[in-house]
């Protein structure tokens, strides 16, 4: 039977039955022309620099807490609370902390001097720094999978401050034109010149000097330099980093602007079909001395495979895939490990294909570790599925899964990370257990880490 849409309706059906067409043409505004988008666009600029300065201080400045006697002996330097006490007062000249009674407060400056301290007169046992090996690079840490919301902002972000709370001098480089992770860190990027972008462009605006000397000795035209190009030639990788409001922590950000590597690096290519696009990040890290001036550079890519994205998985030593325990997740990680293959694969032949030709050894790219990740992870609703997602990812996978808690929630609405949150807002087991999230997330990561340096320092031995 036909329902007359305005009359005779009934309160059990479905809301979009009875739906009259022409009140419906009623609601409607004028239709919608592009301009409309940039008063969108605005309003949410204003919005979201409003919402992003909920973790900054009055004068508009991020800051980075200080730490309590009891978190600097749980989790930072492995001494008694009171042993730190009779330390301090033994050695006056050592940061006394702040506050009254028996629980001072320190900053991470602070804590590092009393680290260096307990490394030359504490327990020979005990690791008081974290581990790097004499004359190594850094380790360069991909974050990355093409689903959006799968919690790469938020995994790279913590294992970044997990790695400078252990000691490690930190670069993270953000490859989204989103921004997010520009934001917990409190970059501040105007244009895209202050983004990856110009290392993209220096690397070309490089290799295309190096092809026309050589097509001037053959008596060949030059490929002309634009504005772009001239431009890039000048800048410095380092120049790019800016500190944040964590003393060991740097970053290089992003904004909107840096989208439009996605478009420009196609056209370079096409007027150098022998530009390896894919080693632009890689030689900017390398040239720009920065594998010394760093421990671990984490990089925190965009959700799809783009050239962005191809320069750092490229560039990385460890790739993380975070996802989520559901079907679609799984699924689409599947996906982007078959693209992943595909892409380098097919780099991987036409390269060799050449060099067999001119008679060079072949190139293949290799990653110390791959490891995807559960992250949000319900244990009271997903178990069943993460245990077939591990069982079929098998030595992919980490074996810790990222739990979801309120805490990661509230310090979400702050733009901050859980260890920039100060425990006295929340009940101190509330705290542990959500702190133990990342804190075991970071275990696993460190133990690549560690386990690939010394891997590497046996062969460089050999």
């Amino acid at each position: 039977m036909a329902i007359k849409s305005g009359t005779g309706s009934r309160s059990d059906l479905p809301p979009y039955f009875n739906i009259d067409p022409a009140q419906a043409a009623e609601g409607l505004a004028e239709p919608i022309d592009t301009t409309r988008f940039a008063k969108a666009a605005a309003f949410a600029a204003r919005g979201r620099d409003d919402l992003a300065r909920r973790g900054y201080a009055p004068d508009g400045q991020k800051r980075l807490r200080k730490f309590s006697t009891w978190e600097v002996c749980r989790y930072l330097i492995p001494v008694a609370p009171a042993h730190l006490r009779r330390v301090l007062k033994a050695h006056p000249d050592l940061p006394q902390g702040t506050g009254d009674g028996g629980s001072k407060w320190f900053t991470l400056e602070e804590v590092m001097q009393l680290r260096d301290h307990f490394a030359t007169e504490g327990a020979a046992n005990r690791e008081y720094r974290a581990w790097r090996p004499e004359g190594l690079p850094a380790k360069v840490v991909a974050v990355a999978n093409f689903k959006g919301g799968v919690g790469k902002t938020s995994t790279a972000a913590h294992l970044a401050m997990s790695a400078a709370l252990d000691g490690y001098r930190v670069l993270v480089v953000d490859l989204d034109s989103q921004g997010s992770m520009t934001s917990i860190m409190g970059g501040k990027v105007e244009d895209e010149w202050q983004t990856a972008f110009p290392l993209l462009a220096r690397d070309f605006a490089r290799h295309l000097e190096a092809e026309n000397r050589v097509r001037v000795a053959a008596g060949d035209p030059a490929i002309p330099f634009d504005e772009t190009l001239t431009e890039a030639l000048a800048v410095e990788p380092a120049s790019l980093i800016q500190p944040t409001h964590w003393p060991n922590i740097d970053l290089i950000g992003a904004q909107l602007n840096l989208y439009w590597s996605e478009f420009q690096v196609p056209v370079w290519r096409m007027q150098a079909r022998s530009w390896p696009l894919w080693d632009s990040l890689s030689n900017a890290l390398n040239d720009g001395g920065l594998l010394d001036r760093y421990d671990v550079i984490f990089l925190d890519t965009p959700p799809a495979l783009g050239y962005l994205t191809i320069n750092a998985l490229a560039a990385a030593d460890i790739l993380l895939v975070p996802l989520g325990a559901s079907f679609l997740e799984f699924d689409s990680t599947g996906r982007f490990f078959d693209m992943i293959y595909s892409t380098f694969a097919s780099i991987e032949e036409g390269e060799n294909r050449m060099r067999r030709q001119d008679g060079l050894p072949e190139m293949r790219f290799e990653w110390d570790a791959v490891r995807a990740i559960i992250t949000r992870f319900d244990a009271a609703q997903q178990s069943d599925l993460a245990n077939v997602i591990q069982a079929y990812f098998g030595d992919f996978m980490t074996t810790y899964r990222q739990e979801v808690t309120a805490m990661v929630g509230q310090a979400g609405e702050q733009v901050s990370g859980i260890y920039e949150t100060d425990y006295r807002d929340f009940n101190r087991d509330t705290y542990v257990r959500g702190r133990e999230t990342f804190d075991r997330t970071w275990a696993e990561v460190k133990t690549l880490i560690l386990g690939t340096w010394w891997r590497d320092q046996q062969m460089g031995k050999e």
